[in-house]
């Protein structure tokens, strides 16, 4: 990354600066929105700059931005740091305030854009998709009504943190049987899944969750306190152009179990099958707990799952989708 947004201005990674001062690094007065491009051009950009407006709203922060000087600041980002393609994050912060929690609104805010190369999945991932480990770091209540991605990104950091642990534990003990049984199998890296203080199906840690059964697509209400996502809701609108019948309302981990298809959304990678569900199992365990695992569907992508994808993609790239299948 050679170069980041400030304020509208391309500037050297290591002259891009904000003050200490700035609410957004004091008291993490901020929001931010991820998303990438399609041919150079981001995808949803209107909505995402959309749902940063109304979060702006509801922090007190005077924030309006216009949609074409968005798209010619970060074409001149990818052009600067050579990119064709790129993962943005563009993120909006409160400005510079006292010390000491203000009543009044923040009539200066910062924009910072971060420009850097879409990560490299490969086809192998939305063939065989990924596991999703079931955390006990419960997802927390939104500061506000809804949830919006606000720089009070902790939880997620918690979450992540368990994860990192249980996958060193898996590691060990995958090391320790492989005298005995061969290697395990490679896997993409897992996803961790939040349950609500009240054992309700959640989000992931980057991701929302979806799943099928009897041909019917479910996914945990915004009334659970999850991010009421932007690629959630397309592939909402998809599934309805397709005549594809969905709920949204709150499920159990034992409702995931016993699903045909389960897969994840976000704006980066789009929709990966979920093709293993996993648990931690009682503790006691040397070496920690062992994951109890069941294998979703096939262990490889399922054609709801699959036809979706393909949709999302014909969109994102109007029309010219490319055959990663």
């Amino acid at each position: 990354m050679n170069y980041i947004g400030v304020d509208g201005i391309p500037t050297p990674a290591d002259q891009a600066v904000i003050s200490v001062m700035d609410h957004g690094f004091m008291y993490g007065i901020g929001l931010f929105e991820t998303f990438r491009t399609y041919g150079g051009r981001p995808f949803l950009l209107e909505r995402h700059l959309e749902r940063l407006m109304a979060g702006c709203r509801a922090l007190g922060i005077d924030f309006k931005v216009d949609l074409g000087q968005v798209e010619a600041e970060i074409a001149e980002l990818l052009k600067r740091n050579g990119l064709a393609e790129g993962y943005i994050r563009y993120t909006v912060t409160a400005g510079e305030g006292p010390l000491g929690l203000p009543a009044g609104d923040y009539v200066k805010p910062r924009v910072v854009i971060y420009v850097k190369p879409l990560p490299e999945p490969g086809a192998a991932l939305y063939m065989d998709g990924k596991p999703l480990w079931r955390l006990e770091t419960p997802r927390n209540t939104p500061e506000g009504e809804v949830r919006y991605k606000s720089l009070h990104y902790m939880n997620n950091v918690l979450a992540k943190r368990e994860l990192a642990r249980l996958e060193r534990e898996a590691q060990q003990q995958a090391s320790a049987a492989f005298t005995a049984h061969g290697p395990r199998p490679a896997a993409a890296p897992p996803e961790g899944l939040q349950l609500t203080a009240q054992g309700w199906l959640a989000e992931g840690i980057v991701s929302n969750v979806f799943f099928v059964r009897n041909g019917k697509i479910y996914t945990p209400d915004t009334e659970t306190g999850i991010l009421p996502g932007i690629t959630r809701a397309m592939v909402l609108e998809l599934a309805a152009e397709q005549g594809i019948p969905t709920e949204e309302g709150r499920y159990t981990w034992d409702e995931l179990l016993a699903a045909d298809e389960v897969f994840l959304t976000n704006s980066i990678q789009e929709l990966v099958p979920v093709t293993e569900l996993a648990e931690p199992g009682k503790p006691g365990n040397p070496g920690g707990r062992r994951m109890r695992r069941r294998t979703v569907g096939t262990g490889q992508i399922g054609p709801m799952t699959k036809r979706l994808l393909g949709k999302y993609r014909e969109k994102a790239r109007n029309g010219d989708a490319a055959d990663y299948l």
